[in-house]
């Protein structure tokens, strides 16, 4: 019998406002939409169109909400920095 990997994300939106907005989904995309759409959260509502700017996989949800908590925890100059490290991981 096949197993199913549920992938868990994080993710970092950079919204209209300039603002960042971090979360975690099961499926990234549909997030996005869902935002966009004025769906997703209370604090993008109003703060739309937003991008993503950064996301991590993990196995399970409770990783993945705990790196969650810690990205909230940091400052708005750490949060650049990690997209930017990111953004440079990817090249």
């Amino acid at each position: 019998m096949k197993s199913i990997i549920n992938k868990n994300y994080i993710y970092i939106l950079r919204c209209s406002d300039d603002t960042f907005y971090t979360g975690w989904t099961t499926n990234v995309q549909k997030r996005i939409e869902a935002h966009n759409n004025g769906t997703g959260s209370k604090y993008t509502r109003t703060r739309r169109p937003v991008e993503l700017v950064y996301s991590e996989n993990f196995n399970n949800k409770q990783d993945a909400q705990r790196r969650e908590y810690k990205i909230k925890q940091m400052s708005r100059q750490e949060k650049e920095l990690l997209i930017r490290e990111g953004a440079n991981a990817l090249r």
